[in-house]
C-alpha cells in the first residue's frame, strides 16, 4: 500500500489494517474467503495487488495470511536512491539484505525502488527468473547505456534473458517496482478468482465454494 488505509478480514479469523508502506502477503492455497474494505474518508488510495501462481503440488495447501507493517520492511540506501525489500533480497556494496518474504518455491523478488534523476540501479538476479519493471512515477531506461530501452511511466517492461538488471531514471526522479520469479512451466486455467491447472480442478473449486467447503475450519 503506497497511500491510504484498507481493512482485511477473512474466514480464518484474520483481521489486518493495511496502511501506508505496509504489505499483506496471503497464500490462497485450497481456498480463502476474504474482504478488503477502504477505511479512509478522504485522500488518495494507491497501491499494488500482485498475484504469484502456486505450483500444482502446492495448490491445495492450507491458506495463510500475514500482515507486514512498514517498520518490518527493510529500506536500503543505494547510490542516488533507496530500495524497499519486500520479497527476496537486494545486494549492495555492504552485503545482502533480505526482505521479510523468502523460502517460497517460485523464489519471488519484489523490490520498490526510488531513484533521483539520472541515478542508476543495478542488481544481480537469477538467470532462470522472469523479470519485469513497472515505473509508477517518472520514466526509466533499462539496459546498458549503449543499448538502453526507454520505459514510459505506468508501462510494464518485460526484460530479456540475463543475470542482472540495470535501470536508470530519466527526465526526473522515478519510483518503480521490480518483480522477478522462477517460472513454473505448468498449464494455467483461470475462472474468476480461481486459478488451477486443469478445467476439472476449476470445476471442483467451484463446487467446493458452492458447498461451503472453502469456509470449513480445516483451513485455519
Amino acid at each position: 500500500m503506497l497511500d491510504g488505509h484498507m481493512r482485511h478480514e477473512d474466514h480464518m479469523g484474520n483481521v489486518g489494517e493495511l496502511t501506508e508502506g505496509g504489505v499483506q502477503w496471503m497464500s490462497a492455497g485450497r481456498g480463502v474467503i476474504h474482504s478488503e474494505m477502504p477505511q479512509q474518508e478522504e485522500g488518495r488510495m494507491r497501491g499494488f495487488q500482485l498475484w504469484i501462481n502456486l505450483p500444482s503440488a502446492e495448490k491445495m495447501t492450507p491458506a495463510q495470511y500475514r500482515d507486514i507493517p512498514a517498520g518490518e520492511i527493510p529500506e536500503v540506501s543505494v547510490p542516488g536512491g533507496s530500495v524497499k525489500v519486500i520479497a527476496g533480497a537486494v545486494v549492495t556494496g555492504n552485503g545482502t539484505v533480505p526482505g521479510p518474504i523468502n523460502g517460497l518455491t517460485t523464489e519471488p523478488v519484489f523490490l520498490d525502488v526510488a531513484l533521483e534523476e539520472g541515478a542508476t540501479f543495478e542488481q544481480p538476479l537469477p538467470a532462470t527468473h522472469n523479470i519485469f519493471v513497472y515505473p509508477y512515477e517518472g520514466e526509466l531506461e533499462t539496459g546498458d547505456d549503449a543499448a538502453a530501452t526507454p520505459l514510459a511511466g505506468q508501462a510494464a517492461g518485460v526484460l530479456g534473458k540475463g543475470d542482472h538488471v540495470r535501470v536508470r531514471a530519466t527526465g526526473g526522479p522515478a519510483r518503480f517496482v521490480l518483480l522477478a520469479g522462477k517460472p513454473l512451466n505448468e498449464p494455467v486455467v483461470q475462472h474468476g478468482p480461481f486459478v488451477m491447472n486443469t478445467r476439472e480442478e476449476i470445476d471442483q473449486a467451484l463446487r467446493d465454494y458452492r458447498d461451503g467447503v472453502l469456509a470449513h475450519p480445516v483451513l485455519s
